[in-house]
């Protein structure tokens, strides 16, 4: 798993921010299901590579919402 993450091929990630947000989500990360849990939202899908990723987070911080946690997830976890 470790080489597969350092050969940037990317994975299943879990992005939580703070509140619940709306169809400005869905429209700006057109991959990612989204879901709520305790009043916060989560983006759960596929990034291809680190490059995506700090994208991602970027948009997130232009959109000013609060990140919470970033969590990358093995296959097995994803289904549950």
């Amino acid at each position: 798993m470790w080489e597969r993450e350092w050969m940037g091929e990317g994975g299943t990630y879990r992005v939580e921010v703070r509140g619940r947000l709306g169809d400005l989500v869905s429209h700006s990360f057109p991959r990612m299901r989204i879901s709520y849990q305790n009043g916060n939202t989560l983006l759960i899908g596929p990034v291809r590579d680190q490059a995506e990723l700090t994208g991602m987070l970027q948009r997130l911080s232009d959109l000013g919402l609060s990140l919470l946690s970033v969590t990358a997830l093995d296959e097995q976890r994803v289904g549950s």
